[in-house]
């Protein structure tokens, strides 16, 4: 992996769908994604990629996970941070991301 690359970008919480759905996700944009992808080099399994992320005054570290679909990665947002940032189903959220 390069060393340390940092994104951000403003994107929607959305709840994965799903009788007892339960994640919120945010979809990281399409040219964010390819640049991901291009310096991640190998990737975790199912393709996901280590990551740290703030949005507001919450930071963590987790993974991004690849949608076949889009393209694009899925970013988790636990419950905690929707909490702490008081963030809802449908809110845009102001992202950073670090890979490395």
């Amino acid at each position: 992996m390069e060393p340390d690359q940092s994104y951000r970008f403003e994107a929607e919480l959305w709840l994965y769908p799903g009788e007892k759905a339960a994640w919120h996700f945010i979809t990281v944009p399409e040219n964010v994604s390819r640049q991901i992808r291009f310096f991640a080099g190998k990737t975790n399994g199912f393709g996901s990629v280590r990551v740290t992320v703030r949005i507001g005054g919450s930071r963590w570290a987790t993974s991004l996970f690849p949608d076949r679909k889009s393209g694009c990665f899925f970013l988790p947002v636990k419950a905690a941070v929707r909490k702490a940032e008081a963030l809802h189903t449908g809110d845009r959220a102001q992202v950073e991301l670090r890979t490395g």
